[in-house]
């Protein structure tokens, strides 16, 4: 069997409306943790109507959960008042993580064609097979990355930005 790879797709499509299909499918590949669709319009701007992530709301239940059993204690507004915090530090979390992931997706789509949309998957992946012939089965062409060197060229745009914004100020 095959090592699992970290990966991230880039799956380009002249057609938007395939792009929206394969996204519908990109879920289910095995080792799918997050998929989005970017399109940019004919008239430059970049829109991103579909988005996805494995598990997305976990995090906000979870510590809502705990904050309300801590809260028992309480009472009925310790309850109350533990369900609300807990609620608002896990959306907090999830909010920074879809803001990274965010990012992200900006650094990747500097070279989209106008009237062109782009699929980005993030994967464990063991064999590369389910995600080319995705590609290839809608007209989309396909470029593979590692997911560690992806971040670290999200970072490096970040700081980039960071140090751009604090010479302007």
């Amino acid at each position: 069997m095959a090592d699992e790879t970290h990966s991230m797709l880039f799956i380009t499509f002249g057609d938007p409306v395939a792009a929206h299909v394969a996204f519908g499918e990109a879920k289910e590949l095995p080792g799918a943790r997050q998929a989005a669709v970017l399109r940019r319009s004919a008239e430059g701007l970049l829109d991103t109507p579909e988005s996805w992530v494995r598990g997305a709301g976990a995090p906000t239940v979870a510590t809502g959960i705990v904050g309300g059993l801590l809260g028992l204690f309480g009472g009925p507004v310790g309850v109350l008042l533990g369900w609300t915090a807990g609620t608002v530090l896990g959306g907090a979390a999830e909010l920074r993580q879809f803001q990274d992931g965010a990012e992200g997706l900006l650094v990747y789509s500097r070279d989209l064609a106008e009237g062109h949309a782009m699929l980005i998957v993030e994967l464990h992946e063991r064999q590369p097979e389910p995600a080319d012939e995705l590609a290839a089965r809608h007209g989309g062409t396909l470029l593979r990355r590692p997911a560690a060197e992806v971040a670290a060229e999200v970072r490096a745009a970040e700081r980039a930005a960071e140090q751009t914004r604090s010479a302007e100020d």
